[in-house]
C-alpha cells in the first residue's frame, strides 16, 4: 500500500522529569500559566510573574519532599509514541513516522518538532493530542502552539476519545480485570469506587474547560462496572490555585464513599492517558492519610502503555491516515498489473 509520507504527532502536556532546580520548574510552569491559567485568571505580567514563582517553589519543595520525586510521564509517553509506530508501520510501511511533543517542555513543543517534520518533506499531518478530553484547555493549547509553524496543508487531528463507546468498553474490562486482582477479598458493595478525572474551574472567560466531557465520561464508564461494583463516585483532580473548583475532589468523594459502607477504596483514573504527577503524587498524599486511619486503598494506573489501549488508539489513527489515499491506491493497483 502506498501512502502519503505521513507523520502522527502525539502531544501531551509533558512534566519535569525529575528533581530539578527551581529555575526548571519556572520555565515549565510559565508556559503552562500562559497557555492555560490564562483563560481563567486575571493575567498581567507582574501577576503572571508572581503566581509562576510562588507555583515553582511549591512544585519543587513538594518534588523534593517526596523522596525526590520523578515523574515516569515523559518516559512512558515515549512508549506510547514507539508502540503506536511500531503498530501503524506493520500495518503501513515506514512512510509511517509517529512524533512526541509536549506543550509545556522546552526541546519538544510543538513548534519544535514540527519544524523538524516539515524539514523532513511530510506531505500530511496527524496531530493527536494525547489526551482523554478535549476542550479550549486541551486540545485547544496544542492547537494554538501548532497554528505558529504549521504549513502542511495536508492536516488531520483526532482530538479526543472522550465519547467513545470502545474506549468506554476497553476502560470497564480493565478496571473490573484490576479491582477483582487486587480487592478479591471483599465484598463487590463493600468496594468503593473513585473514578478520577482532571478537575476544572467553574468559571472561566468564556472558554469550554471539558466539564461536560468529564461527566460524559465518567457516567459511561460508571454504567460498565455499577452493576458488579454499586459504590461509585467521580473524584476530580483539582489545583492549588485559589479559584472554585469541581466538585466533589477525590478527598471529599473518598469519604463520601466510606459514609455509604465501602471497606475499601480504589482509585481509577479514567481521564488521564499517562500517569503524572497528579495520579502519583497527589493522590499520593491522599492514600496515605487514609491508610494512617486504617484504610485499606489501593491505586490503579492509566492506560500508558498498555497494548490493548496502544491498538486502540491505533484503530483510532487509521482512517486520517488512509482517507484521501484513494488515487494513489489505484495508481499502484494500475501499475501492478501485467
Amino acid at each position: 500500500m502506498v501512502l502519503k509520507k505521513t507523520a502522527v504527532l502525539l502531544v501531551g502536556y509533558g512534566e519535569v522529569p525529575a528533581h530539578k532546580s527551581p529555575r526548571d520548574f519556572y520555565d515549565y510552569n510559565h508556559k503552562a500559566l500562559t497557555l492555560l491559567a490564562g483563560k481563567f485568571l486575571p493575567n498581567t505580567p507582574w501577576s503572571d510573574a508572581l503566581l509562576t514563582r510562588i507555583l515553582s517553589w511549591w512544585d519543587h519543595r513538594e518534588w523534593e519532599q517526596e523522596h525526590r520525586f520523578q515523574s515516569p510521564y515523559n518516559w512512558i509517553f515515549e512508549n506510547q509514541r514507539v508502540g503506536v509506530e511500531r503498530y501503524l508501520q506493520a500495518e503501513y510501511g515506514r512512510d509511517i513516522q509517529v512524533f512526541k511533543a509536549f506543550n509545556f517542555c522546552d526541546g519538544f513543543l510543538p513548534e519544535q518538532v514540527l519544524t523538524q517534520i516539515q524539514a523532513q518533506g511530510f506531505e500530511r499531518l496527524v496531530l493527536f493530542p494525547l489526551l482523554v478530553i478535549d476542550s479550549a484547555f486541551t486540545t485547544g493549547i496544542t492547537i494554538q502552539q501548532v497554528n505558529q509553524v504549521l504549513n502542511i496543508q495536508d492536516f488531520r487531528c483526532l482530538p479526543s476519545f472522550t465519547e467513545r463507546n470502545d474506549y468506554h468498553d476497553w476502560m470497564g474490562t480493565f478496571l473490573t480485570h484490576q479491582i477483582i486482582q487486587t480487592n478479591g477479598i471483599y465484598n463487590p458493595s463493600q468496594v468503593g469506587l473513585v473514578l478520577m478525572t482532571y478537575g476544572s474551574p467553574l468559571e472561566t472567560r468564556g472558554y469550554d474547560t471539558g466539564i461536560r466531557e468529564n461527566q460524559s465520561l465518567y457516567e459511561a464508564v460508571r454504567q460498565r462496572l455499577v452493576h458488579q461494583f454499586p459504590l461509585i463516585s467521580i473524584g476530580w483532580l483539582n489545583h492549588n490555585i485559589p479559584v472554585g473548583w469541581t466538585r466533589p475532589d477525590v478527598n471529599q468523594a473518598a469519604e463520601n464513599l466510606l459514609h455509604l459502607g465501602a471497606k475499601t477504596l480504589v482509585f481509577c483514573p479514567i481521564g488521564s492517558a499517562t500517569d503524572n504527577h497528579e495520579t502519583l503524587l497527589d493522590l499520593g498524599r491522599t492514600i496515605r492519610r487514609l491508610r494512617q486511619r486504617r484504610i485499606p486503598c489501593t491505586q490503579l494506573p492509566c492506560p500508558n502503555d498498555d497494548p490493548g489501549f496502544l491498538k486502540l488508539l491505533v484503530r483510532w489513527l487509521s482512517p486520517l491516515i488512509t482517507t484521501g489515499n484513494e488515487s494513489r491506491l489505484l495508481s499502484e493497483r494500475t501499475s501492478s498489473k501485467p
